[in-house]
């Protein structure tokens, strides 16, 4: 049973070598890269990755569903450049796909940095993500942004889990703020949706007491007091942008 390892990647060089590093017992890596303009496609070919690269960007969801189209093994596992298989999950992983009674599909856990330090509350731990599946049994959903994998049948859980780079620091959560703010908006707007600027105040407070409460993000201390407020930012201006869409579409009709 051989292992195909997916991903997407664009202007990934600070995080890949250490990304496909941990994922160097695959049987294949295939990365769909859109249009890097750093050292990104050097990288993944230098570990003899299948580097194809598109034209255009159709979301993650379709983007993720392009490289899982290209792999060819039993088995498919999908990582994030900002992610790393640890020696404790690649053993679990290998186990799997070795076992006459594996399942389809399995969500991996992780543990996600933020800012300096991994997060053991706020939403973050163990956050489970369908990641390792057998090829032809899952793809994922067309979303622009927040994608999932649809699997044919019930998911199991993986025990060891990913760690996760995903904010090193707090300029690049304030770039990833802006980013999917407007790709949520967008494809919220695309479904007919309509937001003005009470929603984005609302939606903005309950994207923060839900990290901060709900999700116990107090514990995690003034870390997470930062992630409850950005992750209420996001939500914030991801209203505002939609209200902005709906006016700027009644404008030029």
């Amino acid at each position: 049973m051989g292992l195909s390892v997916i991903l997407i990647t664009k202007n990934e060089e600070a995080n890949l070598k250490d990304c496909l590093e941990s994922i160097s017992f695959a049987n294949e890596i295939i990365i769909v890269d859109s249009q890097s303009t750093d050292q990104t496609v050097n990288i993944a070919k230098s570990y003899g990755a299948k580097v194809e690269i598109t034209a255009d960007w159709p979301g993650f969801g379709p983007q993720k569903n392009r490289a899982l189209n290209l792999a060819t093994q039993d088995w498919v596992l999908s990582i994030d450049a900002d992610e790393r298989v640890t020696p404790e999950l690649k053993q679990e992983i290998l186990d799997v796909m070795e076992s006459s009674s594996s399942k389809d599909c399995y969500a991996i856990p992780r543990s996600s940095w933020y800012c300096g330090r991994f997060m053991k509350h706020s939403g973050w731990y163990p956050d489970y993500v369908d990641r390792l599946f057998k090829r032809g049994t899952a793809k994922f959903s067309d979303h622009l942004v927040h994608e999932r994998l649809l699997p044919n049948s019930d998911v199991a859980q993986l025990k060891n889990h990913f760690l996760h780079y995903s904010y090193r620091s707090f300029e690049q959560v304030l770039k990833k703020v802006d980013t999917y703010s407007t790709a949520s908006a967008l494809q919220a707007f695309q479904k007919g949706k309509k937001g003005n600027l009470a929603q984005a105040l609302l939606h903005g407070f309950w994207g923060f007491f839900r990290t901060y409460i709900l999700r116990k993000g107090f514990l995690d201390g003034q870390y997470g007091l930062a992630l409850a407020i950005s992750n209420g930012a996001t939500s914030y201006y991801k209203y505002l942008k939609l209200w902005q869409l709906g006016n700027q579409s009644q404008n030029n009709s």
